[in-house]
């Protein structure tokens, strides 16, 4: 036996356990009522709501019906078609009204074929009226609208009905909360988060974000950092998606945005808009280049993200751990933006060609500086000025330098698509 009253404090702490509104909670309980009296008092077809008074926990019932016109109806024949495709026999002919039952629509409301028209439906007076009965009800009512007829009160449901509302509400509380933390991560895409690494299983990295779960594939971790259950770190919410199980959310230490959003914590020049970051070329673990530019005169840009004795870029390196950052201004002028790309280098002259070519020239001291480890430091600055670039010593500069040429990288894939299509394969 159900007891209707007294639900506003339950309704309420469930409510605010599962993060869904209110108003939800309680539709979501009188589907399940509904459910059970369709179960305990009505028949296989009826479309049954119910609505409940808050206040004194009275819940009326009715029967749904949709109107529909002769035009939306199939014929007979069409009908006898249906059947004969199915290999029906000229017995299940005869019981052509329970194969109806079986194959009628299941939805509420009328589906659309592809010309945006109703689909052609089998007529049941449980879920159907047709469109002059309805007119006697109601004169104005339109077909597709629905009317409504008042079902008799009931208190009483047995063990299978009371069943088959438990089964409704937990199952639409599932799908309320999946919703909800759905929606609520979906305006965090972009951001950065907070969690505990939970467990890690084939290199993939879970975290619990509290409401749910994050993932970050081996992928978009940081080659040589390590990450220990229970511990505590800032990641980067590369995408949100719908998943099975429930919402994936995808997340990312390696991603050049997350280190974009943590000069955005601790500059607030940034945050502001007063200092922008231009370009940026990231190779996790090991070095990241950023371009910066101000948009009101009087403000340093580079030494606003490094702060008074470095402490604002120190707060960035510390998340990071041993990344390096070079924080260079960003110039219009293509020969001083390459110039100070390929910094710390000190470059003595720099040659552009309208190919988007460019040959920078240092001392000879400045070489390997400017190359890098591994070609490193020319193969970012190419990447964060979209040029390609030749480095070269001032003293031979006839001589192609082995590892100081760099060619402009495609624009590496930043949705994550890659790895929730993995993930679910």
């Amino acid at each position: 036996m159900f007891n209707f009253k007294d639900f506003n404090s339950a309704i309420a702490q469930i409510a605010e356990e599962k993060g869904i509104a209110k108003e939800r909670v309680l539709e979501t309980i009188e589907q399940a009522i509904a459910a059970a009296y369709k179960k305990e008092y009505g028949t296989k077809n009826e479309v049954v709501r119910a609505k409940m008074d808050e206040e004194s926990g009275e819940v009326k019932f009715w029967q749904v019906k949709t109107v529909v016109d002769q035009d939306m109806l199939k014929e007979e024949d069409e009908t006898e078609e249906a059947v004969a495709v199915d290999g029906a026999s000229e017995v299940a002919m005869k019981k052509n009204e329970e194969f109806e039952k079986n194959r009628m629509v299941k939805e509420e409301e009328l589906e659309l074929n592809e010309n945006g028209e109703p689909k052609k439906i089998r007529f049941n007076e449980e879920r159907h009226i047709m469109i002059d009965d309805a007119k006697e009800i109601n004169p104005d009512v339109v077909v597709g609208e629905e009317v409504i007829f008042p079902l008799e009160a009931k208190e009483e449901f047995g063990r299978i009905a009371a069943q088959t509302a438990k089964q409704v509400i937990l199952q639409r509380l599932r799908e309320a909360e999946r919703g909800a933390v759905m929606g609520e991560f979906k305006e965090k895409e972009g951001e950065i988060i907070s969690g505990l690494i939970q467990r890690i299983e084939r290199r993939n990295v879970f975290v619990n974000l509290g409401r749910t779960q994050g993932v970050m594939f081996y992928n978009e971790s940081v080659p040589g950092e390590r990450y220990r259950i229970g511990e505590r770190m800032k990641f980067f919410i590369v995408a949100v998606q719908e998943d099975m199980r429930g919402p994936m959310i995808v997340l990312s230490r390696s991603h050049p945005k997350f280190l974009v959003k943590l000069f955005e914590l601790e500059v607030p020049e940034i945050a502001t808009g007063t200092v922008k970051i231009m370009a940026i070329a990231r190779e996790a673990g090991g070095r990241t280049k950023i371009a910066v530019s101000s948009s009101l005169e009087g403000v340093d840009p580079v030494g606003s993200c490094v702060g008074q004795k470095g402490t604002r870029v120190m707060a960035v390196l510390n998340e990071l751990g041993q990344e390096k950052i070079d924080i260079i201004k960003w110039d219009e002028d293509p020969e001083k933006f390459i110039a100070q790309s390929v910094s710390p280098a000190k470059v003595s002259r720099v040659e552009v060609s309208p190919r988007k070519e460019a040959r920078v020239f240092v001392p000879e001291d400045q070489l390997s500086l400017a190359i890098g480890r591994g070609g490193q430091n020319v193969r970012l600055a190419a990447r964060l000025t979209g040029w390609k670039i030749d480095v070269r010593s001032e003293s031979a500069p006839e001589e192609v330098v082995e590892g100081g040429i760099a060619e402009v990288e495609e624009k590496p894939k930043e949705s994550g698509e890659e790895n929730i299509k993995e993930n679910e394969a």
